[in-house]
């Protein structure tokens, strides 16, 4: 088993109930200080505005828009997007960013790709559709894989089309930008190993590597079932960490020492996960916090 790799989800949410603004300063601050700590991964997320409860909704920062900034400040670490919503743009244009993404990055991008949502209300908000978006989604891909592995599509479908579309200019690797595909449930595991370079899932209940070991298990089956050697794709788990809090005060995140946090991503590593996308840093201060660990992970 190598080094499972580690990334990092950068804020750009408003954050807390009081709603704080996390400014494009401190989002840089942030990307530089994660390549410098030795991230594998700088991701951004894609989201548009957030309600839970009754209290007002929290806004977002438009994550494609912070990808390429990111993309353009940066160096060394992959940038990616967890995940670009299918949901919120047209497929032949979410090709196209995908390709200026990769050359903003010089060939360090990776297009990480999901349905997308209507819930909490930013579909509605925002004049999205607000049904069946999973077919939707797996009718964008009729458009999206063609563009980004052939360089042409040629759809006429229910909700998408594209007619005879080319994609022009190309990046620094032309059909061969990493996909990643998240999601949760196995209709979105089947598309990921159709179509993806690695899959990627996130917590529900608890950042703990038994809620994650069923969807490896569910991936493998799925990988078997269609013919594809599940050694050729690779896993991703998106998990909450808290440094150094008593461990099971929060049960959503990995919390503990630093030696405990890594033992519990060496954990996922062994039940074959290849990488950890850490969300939950919402400051420099709390990304530092997390430098002992990926230093122990370096040692391994």
């Amino acid at each position: 088993m190598g080094r499972i790799e580690v990334g990092v989800v950068l804020p750009v949410q408003q954050l807390g109930p009081e709603r704080r603004t996390v400014r494009w300063l401190d989002i840089q601050e942030m990307a530089f200080r994660a390549e410098e700590l030795g991230f594998d991964t700088i991701w951004t997320p894609d989201e548009l505005l957030w309600q839970s409860g009754a209290t007002e909704p929290a806004g977002f920062w438009d994550g494609i828009s912070i990808a390429g900034a990111v993309a353009a400040i940066t160096s060394t670490a992959k940038v990616g997007t967890w995940v670009m919503s299918a949901l919120h743009r047209n497929p032949g244009i979410i090709a196209k960013t995908a390709e200026t993404l990769d050359e903003i990055s010089g060939g360090r991008f990776v297009f990480g790709l999901g349905a997308g949502h209507e819930w909490p209300g930013q579909a509605r908000a925002f004049g999205l559709p607000e049904r069946q978006i999973f077919d939707r989604y797996e009718e964008a891909l009729r458009v999206i894989i063609p563009l980004l592995r052939g360089g042409r599509a040629d759809v006429d479908g229910e909700w998408h089309t594209a007619r005879d579309l080319v994609q022009r200019p190309v990046g620094p690797r032309p059909n061969a930008i990493p996909i990643l595909m998240g999601g949760n449930g196995p209709r979105a595991q089947r598309l990921a190993v159709l179509n993806a370079d690695i899959y990627s899932c996130y917590v529900e209940l608890r950042s703990h590597v038994e809620e994650f070991r069923p969807r490896i298990q569910s991936l493998v089956r799925i990988c078997e079932e269609l013919g594809r050697d599940p050694a050729t794709i690779g896993r991703s788990a998106g998990v909450y960490v808290n440094v150094m809090a008593p461990i099971g005060e929060r049960p959503l995140a990995i919390s503990g020492t630093p030696e405990q946090i890594a033992d519990q991503f060496r954990r996922f590593g062994e039940v074959g996960f290849t990488s950890i996308e850490v969300m939950g840093p919402g400051s420099v201060a709390e990304l530092e916090e997390l430098a002992p660990v990926l230093e122990l992970l370096r040692a391994d």
